[in-house]
């Protein structure tokens, strides 16, 4: 009999995909800067984070558009990481994020070898799969978005991946980011990428960079995919 650590292993086993390793280079149209990071071999769920696995983990589906295989949304980044920390606890593998509730601090262990939500670095270099364009295909063939949503989300997984085997990198649900934007001018605000399904063609880009409150931001067109480092 398959006990439930055991299901749970092997359903995230199969989510995964492995992402090489490579150099990607980032913007801020804001700062008008840009810089380039290394990214190291990692592991990225194909598809977003759907509201039934996200039941199953965390007992919750905060979500606006109801559906078990939609992305969850309405989530925070704070919402995000404590799913991280759970599915890692229920898979025997150590926490990435260690959460002082009372001194309202969250520090990232970046040796532990349970789940996470990817940089922005790796996200876009996932997203971009090896392409130098702003998509890594004809938009109404990868993603949901104002034009095609009909106003709402949609099933994980049912348009066209990129070349990495990742679905709806591009629309249906903006996706958190790990990194926190700008410090010394937005505090702890934190970075999500990719576009959603009430996002103009132009809003569905690989470069786009949104950010927010990681507790107080929870909105419907904003969820998230997760990571892992390799063993």
């Amino acid at each position: 009999m398959i006990n439930k650590q055991s299901k749970i292993t092997e359903t995230i086993r199969d989510l995964m995909v492995e992402i090489p390793n490579g150099e990607i280079t980032l913007r801020d149209d804001r700062l008008n800067q840009q810089w380039t990071v290394t990214i190291q071999p990692f592991l990225l769920s194909k598809y977003l984070i759907s509201q039934d696995l996200y039941k199953e983990i965390s007992n919750k589906n905060p979500s606006e558009f109801k559906g078990k295989k939609r992305p969850v949304e309405c989530v925070s980044w704070k919402d995000s990481i404590e799913f991280c920390n759970l599915l890692s606890e229920k898979s025997g593998l150590n926490p990435c994020y260690i959460i002082d509730a009372e001194k309202e601090e969250i520090k990232f262990d970046s040796k532990a070898n349970g789940f996470r939500l990817p940089s922005e670095a790796e996200w876009e270099f996932a997203c971009k799969a090896g392409t130098k364009e702003i998509r890594y295909g004809e938009i109404d063939s990868i993603s949901w978005y104002k034009k095609n949503s009909n106003g709402e989300t949609h099933d994980i997984g049912t348009k066209a991946p990129n070349k990495m085997g990742l679905y709806d990198m591009l629309g249906n649900v903006w996706e958190w980011c790990s990194d926190i934007y700008d410090e010394t001018v937005y505090g702890s605000y934190r970075i999500f990428r990719g576009g959603g399904w009430n996002d103009e063609e132009r809003g569905c880009l690989a470069t786009n960079r949104r950010r927010s409150h990681p507790i107080a931001f929870k909105i419907d067109d904003l969820g998230f995919r997760i990571a892992k480092n390799i063993d």
